[in-house]
């Protein structure tokens, strides 16, 4: 989805940007893990297909992509981008007939930021993010049933849990954003910053002439 292709949301704990072919060789890294392919439902791809995947991600209309930062790094050092990325998240555009249903999923790659309120963060982002730039109003996580930390974590931001599938073992879970849900999620983004990615990967002597 190329609506997002500029921009930049900064949290305290994490800063998503959008998925570019920087990010590829770090992300096809990640996905050689047999936990991430079981817990993600993944096929592993060679390099080349990781590409394509990424100008996919990109290109069509139904997916928007972020990778997850991690703020303090991204920010306190002028190392590689890649070095400081913890994951993704995205919003899947499922369903045809209804553009405001968007299936959510997060992935916090990095053994060592798991349980410390990344995956949270970037969550709570990526809703505000689909509820205001994409009109979606009605949110679903499609999660294994072994994958219990992170059914946990939705059903602390208000997600139900509306159906079981014992064939695939996943369970889905979903977010009905009413009034009441949209004031609560914009009152726990209302720290995030939106900023452009072009800007801030320029260096600043280029910003000054």
């Amino acid at each position: 989805m190329k609506i997002n292709q500029d921009t930049v949301l900064q949290g305290q704990r994490v800063t998503l940007v959008p998925y570019t072919s920087a990010h590829v060789p770090r992300y096809h890294e990640w996905m050689q893990s047999e936990e991430l392919q079981r817990l993600t439902a993944s096929e592993p791809l060679s390099l080349e297909q990781e590409y394509e995947m990424q100008r996919s991600w990109r290109d069509d209309a139904d997916k928007c992509t972020f990778i997850v930062l991690d703020t303090e790094r991204w920010f306190g050092q002028a190392g590689a981008e890649e070095d400081c990325m913890v994951g993704d998240v995205n919003i899947f555009l499922t369903d045809t007939e209804d553009p405001t249903l968007g299936e959510i999923e997060i992935m916090i790659a990095e053994p060592s930021y798991r349980g410390r309120g990344f995956g949270k963060e970037a969550t709570l982002t990526m809703l505000s993010y689909g509820v205001r730039n994409l009109g979606i109003t009605k949110f679903e996580a499609k999660i294994g049933q072994e994958n219990e930390a992170s059914i946990c974590m939705f059903k602390k931001l208000h997600f139900k849990e509306v159906a079981v599938n014992s064939v695939f073992q996943e369970v889905t879970l979903r977010l009905d954003v009413s009034d009441q849900e949209r004031r609560w999620l914009l009152e726990q983004t209302s720290h995030v910053e939106e900023k452009s990615y072009i800007e801030l990967k320029l260096p600043a002597e280029v910003l000054e002439t």
